[in-house]
């Protein structure tokens, strides 16, 4: 029997799986927070009824699915850093769906970490 021939991924292929990561655990992380703020009690129960977390723990695990395939082609220390891009979208889709405040400490949190992904995914080997 011949061998069977593996998919490999190209370098912009696994940053937009990683990128795809970091959109599905934004929407989980907002999902989770939103399935948290109704649940009327702490059971089990209460938890595992709730769609808002059942649909949150959902996406976290197809956003986990994504980045193995990523991480299997991928250099680590490119790729890694661009699911940090989730702690921006978070900040900033937490105004809109939950009122927070981006105050300038955030705004500038914000900026460090953008700035780190475009400084390491500039350093990574073409």
């Amino acid at each position: 029997m011949p061998a069977r021939k593996s998919f490999r991924f190209s370098r912009n292929q696994t940053i937009g799986l990683v990128f795809g990561c970091s959109v599905f655990g934004t929407a989980s992380q907002i999902l989770i927070k939103t399935g948290a703020t109704a649940l009327s009690g702490a059971s089990v129960m209460a938890m595992v009824t709730n769609p808002y977390l059942v649909g949150g723990y959902g996406l976290y695990g197809f956003s986990t699915i994504l980045l193995i395939l990523a991480l299997r082609d991928g250099e680590l220390s490119v790729l890694y850093p661009v699911i940090s891009l989730t702690f921006v979208w978070v900040a900033l889709l937490s105004t809109v769906f939950f009122g927070e405040v981006l105050s300038p400490m955030k705004l500038l949190g914000i900026l460090t970490i953008v700035a780190g992904v475009a400084v390491l995914g500039g350093g990574a080997k073409k």
